[in-house]
């Protein structure tokens, strides 16, 4: 209903110089989206129906669909109390319709803001799909601390550290494996023949064993503080020693997902973003997943940690991994981005054996939909999810690329065995549940200010063991080990 002017006084080198800025007249008829206590709440323009704006207001017809469509905003939730800002997707359905208890599904807002209350992360965002459907896709107090920071919502962008394994490395293994261009059993060194450098025993090591975290390779290596660059990453982990013999232990390795992604590249003849750009994020409509996000999605991606020994500021729109950020932001074990409505996609698409439904976004269809897909689309087999999202035997809780549930994991008590997941250092996890049905993604960003902070544990397992006896057509128990 205001003007809108504005120059900047400074330059903002290499974005925008001085001078730079808007003007934006009086639109004196704006559409209003919500009420708070009798009140209009302005939260944007929507397009109406048919992309006819309301007369005489200015607004231009038939907006970008990239920019607006419908579904894309959120409602606000107008009972939230100050510093408990709950923002609602439309597409979410009423729990009670896919066998879920409602009160018991409305008492994981409680459970999060309680946390957020308690300093666990300045905000949240959550997803949880039954049977096809979305019964929570919302986001939970804001992305900063500060008291105008924005509001999380379910299209926020957040840095999902190790969720990048198998959100973006073990997906695109998975693709190449099922095309026959990658055999998991063959030695890494007949792709990346440099690879075996530094310890004869590396020459037996297989991308099965890279996957399972059983290749001998060490968990980490500051790699960042003497060098950058890829090809520096690749001559230092060509040349690493193994720590122990490939198959005798399984030891968790940030190394073992670089070297898979250095493995999809050499296969492919691209980068790894660009190959799941084409393959994976783009056929499934995640239009928030990528890695080095663009500068100008900076209000919608949350703030990390304030780095005080390598980067000495506020990580924000970068990587927060040291490692991922030295490599250029794109690595196999850390550095995408995505959002809670995007990492649902990906779930359910998990959950149906590899398929996507066409989808359009329609407000209360339940549908995990980020961006409209005019067909039905299919990243894998059902043989191959099966096979790659399956715990591989007793000796360790890996599945290919994955984890799936053990004692006090983050997976709670009330997933089923036949779950398979994956967290992040930054607060971050995604949980897929066959036997279920039942996917729960939670993004948090934990290590803002300080990596010391491990309020989100707790949280991780309460949310999960709630959305799971949530369920009320199915008997679900804690699991027996």
């Amino acid at each position: 209903e205001s003007a809108i002017s504005g120059r900047l006084p400074i330059s903002l080198p290499p974005f925008h110089a001085l001078g730079d800025g808007l003007r934006r007249d009086a639109v004196p008829e704006v559409p209003r989206l919500g009420r708070v206590s009798g009140q209009e709440l302005e939260i944007g323009i929507r397009p109406q129906p048919g992309g006819v704006p309301p007369p005489d207001t200015g607004i231009v017809p038939a907006p970008d669909p990239d920019v607006l469509w419908p579904g894309a905003l959120p409602a606000v939730d107008p009972v939230a109390a100050p510093g408990q800002e709950l923002v609602i997707s439309s597409l979410e359905v009423d729990p009670a319709t896919v066998g879920m208890d409602p009160g018991a599904v409305e008492a994981l807002d409680s459970l999060i803001l309680g946390a957020l209350a308690e300093g666990a992360s300045p905000g949240a965002a959550l997803a949880v799909g039954r049977h096809g459907k979305l019964v929570r896709l919302r986001g939970y107090g804001r992305l900063d601390w500060g008291p105008h920071a924005p509001p999380a919502t379910p299209e926020s962008i957040w840095d999902l550290a190790s969720v990048t394994k198998v959100s973006a490395t073990t997906t695109a293994a998975m693709v190449l494996a099922e095309s026959g261009r990658l055999d998991l059993d063959a030695p890494v060194v007949t792709y990346l023949p440099w690879w075996g450098a530094g310890d004869p025993r590396k020459g037996s090591v297989t991308a099965r064993q890279l996957l399972l975290h059983r290749a001998g390779l060490p968990p980490f290596r500051p790699f960042y503080a003497q060098m950058e660059g890829r090809e520096a990453f690749k001559e230092a982990i060509g040349n690493l020693p193994l720590d122990y013999a490939p198959g005798d232990s399984t030891v968790y390795s940030d190394i073992g997902l670089m070297t898979v992604a250095f493995m999809v590249e050499e296969l492919t003849g691209t980068e790894l973003d660009a190959f799941l750009r084409d393959r994976v994020w783009g056929p499934l409509g995640m239009r928030d997943t990528d890695f080095r996000p663009d500068p100008a999605l900076l209000p919608l991606i949350a703030p990390t940690e304030v780095d005080t020994v390598f980067r000495f500021t506020h990580v924000h729109g970068a990587v927060h991994d040291e490692n991922a950020y030295a490599m250029g932001g794109v690595a196999g074990h850390a550095g995408l981005f995505s959002s809670a409505r995007d990492l649902a996609v990906l779930a359910q698409t998990l959950l149906d054996g590899g398929a996507a439904a066409a989808c359009t976004g329609e407000a209360g269809s339940g549908v995990p939909c980020s961006a409209p897909r005019p067909g039905p689309v299919r990243i894998a087999a059902p043989t191959s999810v099966e096979l790659f999202t399956r715990r591989h035997d007793g000796a360790s809780s890996r599945a290919l690329g994955w984890d799936t549930p053990a004692p006090g994991a983050s997976a709670g008590d009330y997933l089923s065995a036949r779950a398979f997941g994956h967290t992040g250092f930054t607060g971050t996890s995604i949980w897929v549940d066959p036997e279920l049905d039942l996917f729960v993604v939670l993004l948090t960003s934990r290590t803002n200010p300080t990596r010391a902070n491990t309020r989100h544990i707790p949280l991780r397992r309460a949310v999960h063991d709630a959305a799971a006896r949530a369920i009320t057509d199915f008997p679900v128990g804690a699991r027996t080990w």
